[in-house]
């Protein structure tokens, strides 16, 4: 079996639109992938603006804008296949925007309907991965374990840093994930306010000092003791993380952040005992971070290509599609904590 499918993610980071066109064939039960074309469509000032301050937003303006935005990823998605003539595509995954994400109560939302896409594009569309998870007592997330396990095996865990930090690894033969910690909804939002969109290289937190009051603070908070599964969101971060910080333009606070960021993702590698660790996501960048985690722990770090880097999560987005498509699990309960395994993302 060989399918073509396009994976669409946009991370909290707000970064940009990835989109990844890739092959997967599946051969004596083994799944083989390859990245056909990927490209990060950046967004403009006004549609970041928009997506960063949809939280705020009243019933009918949200609503208004998961219409908007469903088109204007339909139109992303027609633009790439025109632009690199690609056909025979099987089906498009749309990992939407995440707006709102309080599993505790039942429900997460990703905005951009995917109808739209179907509309602007002509192509299956799967979308709302999350929605069914939760509703099945679940957290909605991490999703991407279930390409770790079918792509990804060869390593002891794989770990994403984004938004948030968060891994997936074997234990006792079940592939169990969680969220770490965040990373780069912190750090982006620090250095904003030295008029970078990021901490090139760990930049900026170099030059500042360890916080010892505060490093302690981050890593007292409640999350860190809880046992997976477990996710985290904005919300999280409004209420727990910002609040800590005396300002946000001090270098040192960026110093304290990265600090604590790799302390805690050390942890975990340590905790496991994890020999081969593959790193992925905007975070893996960051050199300086990267040499704090290599500090406190043995674990070996794998930087793959930059294609998977990058790509790696609209690569799984297009995988759970397909798999999706097929009637087969695209979730792992071990990893989300719902009632089950299942088939998940509504399909349009």
């Amino acid at each position: 079996m060989i399918f073509q499918a396009i994976g669409l993610m946009s991370g909290t980071s707000l970064d940009g639109l990835d989109i990844c066109l890739a092959k997967f064939e599946k051969q004596n039960s083994v799944w083989e992938f390859e990245i056909l074309q990927a490209e990060t469509l950046l967004y403009s000032e006004k549609w970041e603006n928009q997506l960063r301050n949809s939280i705020h937003l009243s019933a009918e303006e949200l609503l208004e804008l998961h219409s908007e935005y469903g088109f204007y990823l339909g139109k992303a998605v027609k633009s790439f296949i025109e632009k690199y003539n690609l056909e025979n595509i099987d089906v498009i995954a749309s990992h939407g925007h995440t707006v709102f994400h309080q599993p505790q109560k039942k429900f997460t939302l990703q905005i951009g309907d995917g109808r739209a896409i179907k509309i602007e594009t002509g192509l299956p569309v799967v979308y709302d991965f999350r929605s069914q998870d939760v509703l099945m007592g679940g957290n909605g997330a991490p999703l991407v374990p279930i390409g770790d396990e079918l792509l990804f095996s060869e390593y002891d865990a794989c770990l994403n840093l984004g938004g948030f930090s968060n891994i997936s690894l074997k234990l006792n033969d079940k592939r169990i994930a969680f969220d770490i910690a965040p990373v780069n909804i912190v750090l982006n939002k620090l250095a904003q306010n030295f008029n970078q969109n990021f901490d090139v290289n760990g930049y900026l937190a170099k030059q500042g000092k360890i916080d010892t009051e505060l490093l302690n603070k981050l890593h007292s908070l409640d999350f860190y003791t809880q046992s997976h599964p477990k996710s985290l969101g904005i919300e999280w971060c409004n209420g727990n993380i910002f609040p800590l910080f005396e300002s946000l333009d001090s270098k040192d606070i960026l110093a304290t952040f990265t600090e604590h960021a790799a302390e805690q993702i050390s942890k975990i590698f340590n905790q496991y005992q994890l020999n081969k660790v593959l790193f992925t996501g905007g975070g893996t960048y960051n050199s300086y971070l990267i040499e704090k985690i290599k500090e406190k722990t043995n674990s070996e770090i794998i930087i793959p290509e930059k294609e998977i880097i990058d790509f790696k999560e609209a690569l799984i987005f297009a995988f759970m599609g397909v798999l999706r498509m097929s009637g087969e699990i695209n979730v792992l309960s071990s990893a989300t904590g719902s009632s089950s395994d299942h088939s998940s993302g509504v399909v349009a």
